[in-house]
């Protein structure tokens, strides 16, 4: 068998055993026992959000669940972080479980909640479900991507999770996946050099083709400013941008646009290892410190 049948078949494997844990789940088949999972939901839509809602109902089946998010939309903040003012922490309990609403970018809300807030350290770190994906150039952009980086900077295993935008926007069959996914993980074991980037189409169950394990797409975001005028005269830039072509095969963006589930694992280390083509003069290189 050749290396592409290989990995067909991995992926055949993987989106069937999943869509089996979908089922389970969903006629409380799912495992209760006592040794449950101890899992921190955070998100970058605001705590009040549908997506995060979802996540909860899906997760809280399988798994002890905290949730740490902002009371406010993130969307695009990155990993920016407070280092310099007081933050408020608003704390209730919904369904059994602690919800804390931060006054923070969402990489705070996981740093804070993962310090300060939680009695135990998280088996898991979830991000999501974030309203749009967040594939390519994108994921720099994306504070939800940031939460499950913020989560693997502190050495615990961390999950994004976004759902393909679309006029209605339904996370019920993305939750459950997130679920079933988790519980397979935990089977076999968390990743612990990475964390994973998952983007699920915007398509009913039957019509999703399976899941792909891919590598990030590269190009740069279409995003531009166009030049406006107000009423009063004054100029001023509105940010737009237009969606990618699906690119090359057996990228994130490429599975999303082709109806599979995308999973990209991601690294904390950023750096290319040497040998780097064209830098190996720096290895010679003097210069006068005086």
């Amino acid at each position: 068998m050749n290396s592409r049948r290989k990995k067909h078949a991995v992926f055949c494997v993987v989106f069937f055993m999943t869509m089996a844990g979908l089922l389970l789940i969903r006629c409380g088949l799912a495992d209760q026992s006592e040794d449950r999972l101890r899992i921190l939901i955070c998100n970058d839509d605001g705590i009040e959000a549908p997506g995060i809602a979802a996540l909860f109902e899906a997760v809280s089946q399988i798994a002890q669940v905290t949730v740490a998010a902002p009371p406010q939309n993130y969307s695009g903040a990155g990993h920016s972080m407070n280092f310099e003012r007081p933050i408020s922490v608003g704390e209730f309990e919904a369904k059994g479980s602690k919800w804390y609403a931060i006054d923070s970018p969402p990489a705070t809300c996981v740093r804070l909640a993962l310090q300060s807030l939680l009695h135990e350290k998280p088996d898991l770190v979830i991000s999501g479900i974030n309203k749009g994906e967040n594939t390519g150039i994108v994921t720099f952009y994306s504070a939800t991507v940031a939460c499950a980086r913020e989560a693997a900077f502190a050495g615990i295993p961390s999950i994004a999770f976004s759902l393909e935008s679309s006029q209605k926007m339904e996370y019920g069959d993305a939750a459950v996946f997130a679920a079933s996914l988790i519980s397979e993980l935990r089977a076999r074991g968390f990743p612990k050099d990475y964390y994973l980037n998952v983007n699920y189409p915007a398509l009913p169950l039957e019509k999703v083709k399976g899941v792909r394990i891919v590598r990030q797409d590269t190009r740069q975001a279409l995003d531009y400013y166009e030049k406006r005028t107000n009423p009063l005269g004054s100029i001023y830039f509105y940010p737009l941008y237009d969606l990618l072509d699906a690119g090359k095969e057996e990228t994130d963006i490429w599975a999303l646009k082709n109806g599979f589930v995308s999973v990209t694992p991601m690294s904390v280390d950023q750096s290319i290892q040497p040998p780097v083509a064209g830098l190996e003069f720096l290895r010679k290189l003097t210069w006068n410190s005086r």
